[in-house]
């Protein structure tokens, strides 16, 4: 399944009653302290960073109450030690109002721009998931599972993909990555993804069809009525690996468009499935002219084939040291697809810190006895 990017974000305007206890609780220590002190003493200023504290996790309501409150314990203050019109705390008094009013504004200028940035945010996932659909868990005799990973960098969105098919006999399959970022990227997956949805199973052999998907790409690249903000149109393209596996044959074929290497693991060791003629990425055909052919591999009963983005393999821990997948895959073996992701992706996670810079796709692909 697509894991949704909003999944663990939690905002609400309700801050938590644990942090407003801080500043609350700094009222009533100033004050007390401030009624307690020798008269030459004044700790009311000390106040303000009530209000002002709580403009860093909580809204305007919340920032102006406690400013009130602050504005009330000032007053008492004044009171208590000499009387409310006195030249000192009626300064103090003052300030403190026009200082909870800034903090106030602050606070709900940073609730407007986190409101805008949710609502980003889910429009963001809204088209990466309409775009790419959850791929079936068991599709004649495999068994599949996939995960996206969303890098937790604003309202960025990526151009991972992937989407399986099925033909007459056989089980199709395509992971890829558009370079660049935003809604473009977006569209441009989203365009290949339609493209392959719609010949998959129409086209008679792998190259027929990635030759199909890459006219299809260079077509739209060259579109005089792409977007013009875009200026550099021309250097886009889409590294991608499409696969097709027979019902009844236990190998794989495989055509690689510049696409890291799909790893195979089998009985704990794990292959790099690197095909001996690579094509470009998708687009760049224009530039480099190749002849698009697949390449076959063994794929046996409980065989499990990991495709992949660079993200994965890009990811850096503290140290600036790439995520090892083929020593994490072979560790991890004896899994199926499901619990396989799952680990990798808590793994993954682990080694960048819980933070990853560039969205991540995982598509593991298990051969198993009879079909569906």
């Amino acid at each position: 399944m697509v894991p949704r990017r909003l999944k663990d974000l939690r905002w609400s305007q309700e801050p938590p009653q644990a942090l407003l206890a801080v500043p609350l609780a700094l009222i009533v220590i100033v004050t007390v302290v401030d009624i307690l002190a020798p008269s030459d003493v004044h700790l009311g200023p000390f106040l303000v960073a009530a209000p002002a504290v709580t403009a860093s996790f909580a809204g305007p309501r919340a920032t102006a109450c406690v400013g009130a409150i602050a504005v009330l314990a000032q007053a008492v203050v004044a009171v208590v030690r000499t009387t409310l019109i006195d030249m000192n705390h009626s300064v103090q008094l003052i300030t403190l109002i026009l200082m909870s009013a800034f903090v106030t504004s602050f606070a709900a200028r940073r609730e407007r721009h986190e409101k805008e940035l949710m609502q980003l945010r889910s429009v963001a996932t809204a088209a990466q998931e309409v775009v790419l659909k959850p791929l079936p868990q068991r599709v004649g005799p495999l068994r599949i599972a996939s995960v996206y990973l969303a890098a937790e960098s604003e309202a960025q969105i990526g151009g991972d993909l992937y989407a399986a098919a099925r033909t007459e006999h056989a089980t199709r399959l395509v992971i890829g990555d558009v370079r660049g970022k935003g809604l473009e990227a977006v569209g441009d997956a989203a365009l290949l993804l339609g493209a392959f949805r719609g010949a998959a199973h129409r086209q008679a052999d792998l190259p027929a069809l990635m030759t199909f998907l890459e006219g299809t790409v260079s077509s739209d690249l060259d579109d005089p009525a792409a977007p013009a903000a875009a200026e550099d149109r021309g250097e886009a393209f889409i590294t991608a690996a499409a696969l097709d596996i027979p019902d009844d044959d236990p190998v794989l074929h495989l055509i690689n468009c510049g696409h890291p290497p799909p790893l195979l693991l089998r009985h704990g060791r794990v292959t790099a499935l690197e095909v001996g003629r690579p094509a470009p990425p998708l687009g760049l055909t224009e530039f480099v002219e190749t002849e698009l052919s697949e390449e076959t591999f063994s794929f046996e009963y409980g065989d499990i084939a990991l495709l992949y983005t660079d993200g994965v393999i890009e990811a850096r821990d503290h140290e600036g040291t790439f995520y090892p997948l083929a020593e994490r895959l072979a560790d991890m073996g004896g899994k199926g697809p499901d619990a396989l992701l799952t680990h990798l992706c808590k793994d993954l996670r682990r080694h960048a810190g819980g933070y990853l810079g560039d969205d991540a796709a995982m598509v593991a692909i298990e051969r198993v006895p009879g079909t569906v």
